[in-house]
């Protein structure tokens, strides 16, 4: 790491908690090349928390939240099991390398663990190095084996 490590607050988000994320939300999606839309953003996780349909957990540093993680529940047919996908993980630009995301991929390990879940699941961009990195550095493997595929609607 570059700089010494945060100590930060790992939180299970509630609906109450859409304000801080949204903001962050809204940085994420931008990140990919979306137009900001911060009430878009607070709409959207304010209708998966509510509805119980996503998992997102926040890192704060204090009273001030810089980071998430967000799930969604999927099953494996061919398994008979339960898996996570990790839609989503994002940490502000200026807290970046200091252990926010590896805090927060941790969390939810441990989390789908808790769900008794055999697996998470994770896509990034091909061109994402630090990303890939980071997921190669805590134990994940790059799928060798099936193709994705999406069909736009």
């Amino acid at each position: 790491m570059d700089s010494e490590p945060f100590d930060v607050e790992v939180t299970k988000a509630t609906p109450a908690d859409v304000g801080a994320a949204a903001l962050l939300f809204d940085a994420y999606r931008q990140f990919y090349k979306k137009a900001p839309n911060k009430e878009a953003a607070r709409r959207f996780l304010f209708a998966r928390l509510s509805k119980g349909e996503s998992v997102l957990f926040l890192a704060w540093r204090g009273n001030t939240a810089i980071g998430f993680v967000h799930l969604y529940p999927v099953f494996s047919s061919t398994n008979l099991t339960r898996q996570w996908i990790l839609n989503d993980l994002y940490v502000d630009p200026e807290s970046r390398k200091r252990g926010v995301a590896h805090a927060l991929m941790n969390r939810a390990h441990q989390f789908a663990e808790s769900t008794h879940a055999d697996g998470l699941t994770l896509e990034t961009a091909s061109d994402n190095h630090p990303a890939q990195r980071l997921y190669e550095h805590l134990g994940w493997k790059r799928d060798e084996q099936f193709c994705r595929y999406f069909l736009a609607l």
